[in-house]
């Protein structure tokens, strides 16, 4: 890569890449910077009215930056995530289907080491729209060298970035049978519309008795008619007596996290049947908010099993405001991620 400044009466060589625009009489692009220059190109700059003129002459080894950025961007595009035309440079990378974004961030860090290039995305974790551009890649020089591209390629060989699939889910819905009929209505309506964005819905939504009998074998039904997961609202966590921990021990599921750390939604709890979630609130009034369930529905509706070490991990970023935005569902067009009425 040789770059070149040129004075009126002299012309790059046909494949010589421009490094500036160059305007025409009226003051509009004739030839946009980037381009690689032809012979019809030659010809055009003969008659544009420019003193000096900005060029790379391209050298063996070197290779344009879109394909630098075509190629890096296909290789780096993992499952569920589509290389969309470039804009302004820069190749974007756009989410195939609803899910959640899951990236290599030890690769990524390498790869932006690498000079002539940068590749961003959105935070792992992060809830896409399908067609939504959730990264990019962008090549910095107009050319660059292909070792540095070929450095790049062995980094992000395999898929870097990914969006990991909503699967379709049955869901048993057990509240406790002392909440008001408003509220249950209410939270009912605001379940169901949560679901339904990642692709599920209730298959039982029941009000139960709210002791350790009455809920376990409200459970073991849901269990044979093959629930996937299991919401549980009511009773108090705190007690280590509560039916429905007690519940829990009765049909063998294992507490795999007792606390949530996020607020609002510290007290809800996580554990499993199995391979089966179930996931415990004190309120069925938590349905209608932004709360650590929200946090928890995304990646449990892709079928990941949380860990207890991964749900330690939502600590950072748990204090649900606007800020953290970006981990929460866009459940409803014109609310903010998480709700389902405007502020």
């Amino acid at each position: 890569m040789k770059p070149l400044r040129l004075q009126r009466g002299q012309l790059p060589e046909t494949g010589a890449v421009l490094a500036q625009n160059v305007l025409d009489g009226d003051g509009h692009v004739a030839l946009h910077k980037g381009r690689v220059l032809d012979a019809e190109d030659r010809h055009r700059l003969e008659a544009l009215p420019w003193n000096e003129l900005h060029v790379i002459a391209v050298e063996p080894g070197d290779v344009h930056e879109q394909e630098a950025g075509r190629r890096l961007a296909a290789l780096l595009a993992g499952e569920g995530v589509a290389v969309d035309a470039p804009s302004s440079g820069a190749y974007p990378l756009v989410a195939r289907h609803r899910g959640v974004v899951e990236l290599d961030a030890f690769r990524l860090a390498r790869l932006n080491e690498i000079e002539d290039l940068a590749v961003y995305t959105r935070p792992a974790g992060y809830v896409a729209r399908e067609g939504e551009r959730i990264g990019g890649v962008k090549i910095i020089p107009f050319v660059t060298r292909v070792d540095r591209l070929e450095a790049a390629e062995r980094v992000a060989a395999g898929g870097t970035f990914r969006v990991r699939r909503f699967v379709p889910m049955r869901v048993a819905v057990f509240v406790e049978d002392t909440v008001e009929e408003r509220v249950f209505s209410r939270a009912r309506r605001a379940l169901e519309e949560k679901l339904a964005f990642f692709g599920s819905e209730p298959a039982v939504v029941q009000r139960v008795r709210l002791s350790a009998d009455a809920l376990a074998q409200a459970l073991r039904k849901a269990f044979d008619e093959s629930a996937q997961l299991v919401l549980v609202a009511g009773g108090n966590p705190m007690d280590p007596l509560d039916p429905a921990l007690l519940a829990l021990e009765r049909v063998g599921a294992r507490m795999e996290k007792h606390g949530i750390p996020a607020q609002p939604g510290t007290l809800l709890w996580l554990a499993y049947a199995g391979a089966v979630p179930i996931v415990g609130a004190p309120s069925c009034g938590l349905f209608t908010k932004a709360t650590a369930l929200d946090l928890l529905l995304p990646p449990l509706l892709t079928g990941e099993r949380l860990s207890r070490a991964a749900v330690a991990e939502l600590g950072g970023g748990g204090l649900i405001t606007p800020e953290v935005a970006w981990r929460l569902a866009p459940y409803r067009s014109g609310c903010a991620r998480g709700l389902l009425d405007p502020e």
